[in-house]
Formats: structure tokens, sequence, C-alpha cells
């Protein structure tokens, strides 16, 4: 088979890629790989849900695989990722399973994995995790008796969770009146209160999960309603998070959108005024606008640029003892209080500077002046040699010439499809619009003969 483990665990059409018996698989080689062994007691394993529908069932296929393979399990039924993650560190477990598919539509659903600590996994282990699965780690002996898993309810799991987001902020948000959109998802009874308990005036919307209408037209990739609906309310801002709240957007009083790259420069230089953003450093990936790198160089932070996907800002961030990091998407990361990205923290931290400031989102988000940018996906018969053709590596090096420090070019083959990413930032939308075609039809001329 093909490599199980994408860039956040293993995501698939539930009940059709993503069996019960394919989740019960990875869940007791899970178990196998990440489960300490040297304890007068079994290991433990933490296991949530979205409210997606085949949640249910393929959160039963997990239980019976943990337990299968001797650990105990306990359950906390719906909650976001990170606070998955959360207990996951706060109980001691050995592992932690979340069953979501994040931003996906409904039908999909996936596994992610959390090693002890609330860690995600590296590639080695997931490499560990499908050679089990697979059948070329070898077999085990199944427990029997006494030494089968044992299941239970962790009943106050989403409370602790909501306290440790509460005790995280560091100002009360009372006097803010704030519409949080759901998605119909995992944030649906966590977010409304963690917001409403640290002070705020709270609007829920997409916040009536039934199984079937998570992220339907709602939630961080569908942000319309979300934009209406604070300008209705009067509302001084709006918080967007995804299925699975491992990510947040805002939406300021007039109803503008303000995205993952503005929310780093926010709290970045919230941080930095509090002395607590760690060698005045923030870690973004390459596909963040070049608008917040200038911010940041105008506000005296330094900025890391790691490669796309949020395992590599968590490897930089680990690795080197920072502070915060993230991504345009949204998924932010801040160590002190979480392993992974978490929306609902973000969302706090964010309301916490404009009560702090007393001012409006949208002159704090004006610090980062986005530059227009243009992204290209060119279908190619080989990604990689397209994308390292001289004709096309000429052809982005003089469009770079020409744009010097008033832009930039990212141009890299796609990790998982027959495509080469063309990505242009200028001063203007024309400019970024033609530089980014022109560098497109290098690639559509190269291809052919490679």
């Amino acid at each position: 088979m093909g490599r199980l483990f994408g860039t956040d665990g293993v995501r698939g059409l539930a009940n059709a890629d993503l069996s019960p018996q394919l989740a019960l698989s990875i869940a007791e080689a899970a178990a196998h790989v990440l489960a300490e062994r040297d304890r007068t007691h079994p290991p433990r394993a933490i296991v949530g849900r979205d409210p997606r529908a085949s949640g249910e069932m393929l959160e039963a296929a997990v239980v019976a695989g943990l337990a299968s393979a001797g650990a105990d399990v306990l359950r906390v039924d719906v909650l976001p990722t990170p606070g998955v993650a959360y207990l996951v560190a706060e109980t001691r477990a050995d592992l932690g399973v979340m069953l979501s598919a994040s931003h996906n539509p409904m039908p999909d659903n996936g596994i992610k994995l959390f090693a002890a600590g609330g860690h995600k996994l590296p590639d080695e282990v997931e490499d560990q995790i499908e050679a089990l699965v697979s059948g070329a780690g070898g077999s085990w002996q199944r427990p029997t008796g006494a030494a089968i898993g044992r299941v239970h309810d962790l009943i106050d799991g989403p409370e602790a969770y909501v306290s440790h987001l509460v005790a995280a902020t560091p100002h009360r948000l009372d006097g803010l009146r704030v519409v949080v959109d759901c998605a119909n998802g995992a944030a649906s009874l966590i977010a409304p209160e963690a917001y409403e308990q640290a002070g705020a005036e709270v609007v829920a919307i997409s916040a009536e999960p039934d199984g079937l209408n998570i992220n339907d037209n709602c939630g961080s990739t569908h942000m319309d309603a979300l934009r209406a609906a604070v300008v209705e309310h009067g509302a001084h801002l709006g918080i967007a998070h995804d299925g699975d709240a491992d990510r947040c957007l805002a939406v300021t009083a007039e109803g503008d959108v303000v995205d993952g790259d503005q929310i780093m420069g926010i709290l970045a230089i919230a941080m930095r005024d509090a002395g607590t953003l760690t060698d005045n450093t923030l870690v973004a990936t390459v596909m963040s606008n070049l608008g917040l790198k200038l911010a940041m160089a105008d506000a005296g932070i330094n900025f890391v640029e790691t490669k796309v996907g949020d395992r590599y800002v968590l490897e930089e961030l680990r690795g080197r003892g920072l502070a915060l990091g993230g991504e345009q998407s949204g998924h932010i990361v801040l160590p002190a209080y979480a392993t992974t990205g978490d929306g609902i923290l973000t969302a706090l931290q964010l309301m916490s500077r404009i009560a702090e400031t007393g001012k409006p989102l949208s002159q704090l988000a004006s610090v980062v002046r986005r530059l227009p940018q243009v992204l290209i996906n060119v279908r190619v018969g080989d990604r990689a040699a397209a994308a390292d053709a001289p004709s096309v590596r000429d052809a982005a090096k003089a469009v770079e010439a020409e744009l010097g420090g008033t832009g930039r070019v990212l141009l890299r083959p796609s990790g998982t499809e027959p495509l080469v990413r063309v990505m242009v930032e200028a001063s203007t939308e024309a400019i970024a619009q033609e530089s980014a075609e022109r560098i497109a039809d290098a690639v559509r001329a190269a291809s052919p003969a490679l």
C-alpha cells in the first residue's frame, strides 16, 4: 500500500478508504508502538472525536483496537483536537487518538495520533505504526483475561480543558461582544463556554452539530455567514473555527477577514511587549505573506521560515524553545499552553490583546499589510523535474529580479499531486498575476519535454 499517514494523520472517505477494520488496526499498532511497557499498570489512551456521524463508528473500532492491545481507554466523546492533546499530557496518558477530518466535508474522517505529552508523531514513529498495520513489522500475542484493556468515560475532561484555556487568558474579556462560528463541529459547546467564562458576550452560530452538517457552508473555510453576523449583532469581532477547532481565523467589526498571518503578527507584538516572545522570534511557513515578514522586521522581531505544514513549525518551536509559530490558515501554536495548534486558545489570546489595548481588531491587524498573492497550480507529468527545469528556474529568477524587495516568488512541487505550485506576491494584484502567469507558462512549456 502507499504511505498511510499524510501531513496530519490518516484521512479518507469514512467506511471506504478509512474503514473500521483499518481504524482498529491503526489503534492496535499505535498502542504497541507508543505505549510504555515497563509500568506496573496497563498503558492508558485518551480517545476523542468531532461530531461527524462516522466518528461514532470509528471510535468504537479504535477503542476496541486499543483495548485488544492491553491499553486502558479514557473516552472524552466530542472534543477539539487540542483538547485531546491537552488531556493526554494532563492525565499522563501514553497516547491519544482524535477522530476528525478537520476542515474536510462530512463524508471524510481521519485519525490523528498523539504520543505521551500530547505531541504529534515524527515520521519515523508513523513508519513503525504503518509497518505493523501492513504486517511488515512482525506480530504479537494479544492479551487475554485480566490483561485486556478496560474502557471508561472521562466525564470531567471537557471541563478541565475549558478551565485550562481560561486560565491561560492574560486579560479578562469583559465588554467584548464576539460572534463565534463553530463550524457545527467540536467547538460547538467548548468555544462559547470558554469565551463566556473569560468575560465575553458570546453569539454562537453554526453550533448545532447533527453529525452531517460539520463544515457545511460554515466555519473557517466559509466565512460569509460570520461576516454578516458580526455586522448584524454589532460585535467587536468574529471568530471562525474549523471542524476540530485547531485553527482560528477572525473578522473585524466591519466584516473584514483577518487571516492567520495577521493574527500571528498581533500576538507576536503582544508577546514582545509582555516579554514572553522567546528570542524575540516568530516561526511561520514559506506560505506566509511577505507582508508578515516585513511587519515583523519593522517591529524588531526575528522571523524564521519553515517548510509548509504545521509539523515543521512545531519541530522548529520545540527544537529552539520558541514561543510562537503558525500558518496563514490559522493553525497557531503557543507552546507555553499547548502542544499543537489550538484555535480556541488563539482566539482567547487575540481577544485578550483587544481588551488590553482598547484598540479595535482592524487597527491591530493593520500592522500586517498583506501583499497581493497569486497562486497557480500547474498540472505536469513529473512535478520534481518540471520545477527544476532550467527554463523554469530562469523565469522565476527573472521575476524575482524585477520584483526586488517589493515581492517574492515561491516555486515548489506538490507533495501529493502531479502539480507545480507557482506563488507570486507583489505590490499590486496585476503585477502578481502577470508574474505568476509568466512562470506558469514556463512550467507548461517545459513539462511536455520532460
